[in-house]
């Protein structure tokens, strides 16, 4: 069963997931927050049945399985949000995301992020960042539903222009397509939440750490991750100085 890498293993379940959500949704039998809650478990049976049958000696970490603490004692563990952003899938709007992520000894080693209903699907061993125009201003996307406190101090500091998007996957997306500088979210996370986020991230050559420059670390016995900064590398050292200031204020 090696016959695929883990990124084309990340790649193919999460568009193979994107795709059944998007034709879930286009049936129109069920909607609201009960085609959330159906496409989370459809995605989710997808993605687990084809990481059992292609990596079955690896740990899986999921929004929608309970967890097994015998991931704790595994070197690789899969970490998967089969649907990050019900609440805009269930709207009918497109910043939802499919995240399957990878992590190697609690680093997000693989992964990939569909966008489906934008028809886009990034992975860690094929993303480069998008150039930008030089002399635009910045752009910081926050959660549209849980902003930050810090991000009007932080835009305001960078001299960004502030947006709200759903997933953090899209938000990412967003980041390495070039249509934004930096993502920032505190108030806390999962490891589902952002582990494939953050492969694609760091394989499109984007800066990724906490809010304080250090590293994000995987497979850890409680999955919450406080805060996430990822953003273009010449942005990197600015945001951390300023999310350090709005500390101190």
């Amino acid at each position: 069963m090696g016959d695929m890498s883990d990124a084309e293993i990340a790649a193919r379940a999460a568009d193979a997931a994107g795709r059944l959500l998007m034709e879930l949704r286009a049936g129109g039998l069920i909607t609201g927050p009960a085609i959330g809650t159906a496409g989370d478990l459809l995605a989710n049976q997808l993605i687990l049945a084809a990481i059992r049958e292609r990596r079955p000696d690896d740990g899986i970490l999921s929004e929608e399985s309970p967890d097994r603490p015998d991931r704790l004692a595994r070197s690789r563990v899969w970490i998967v949000d089969p649907l990050d952003g019900t609440r805009e899938y269930g709207e009918g709007r497109d910043d939802w995301a499919v995240h399957v992520g990878l992590a190697i000894d609690g680093v997000a080693a693989a992964g990939a992020v569909a966008v489906p209903a934008r028809g886009r699907l990034f992975r860690s061993d094929d993303a480069a960042v998008a150039v930008t125009e030089a002399k635009r201003r910045p752009v910081l996307l926050v959660s549209r539903t849980r902003p930050p406190r810090e991000g009007p101090a932080l835009a305001a500091a960078l001299g960004a222009e502030l947006r709200e998007m759903g997933s953090a996957g899209a938000k990412t997306a967003a980041v390495v397509a070039g249509e934004a500088d930096i993502y920032f979210h505190s108030g806390g996370q999962h490891e589902w939440d952002n582990c494939a986020p953050v492969a694609v991230a760091k394989g499109a050559g984007l800066h990724v750490s906490r809010r304080d420059g250090s590293a994000l670390v995987y497979n850890q016995q409680s999955p919450l991750v406080p805060d996430l900064l990822i953003c273009r590398p010449e942005w990197a050292s600015r945001a951390i100085d300023a999310l350090s200031a709005a500390d101190r204020a």
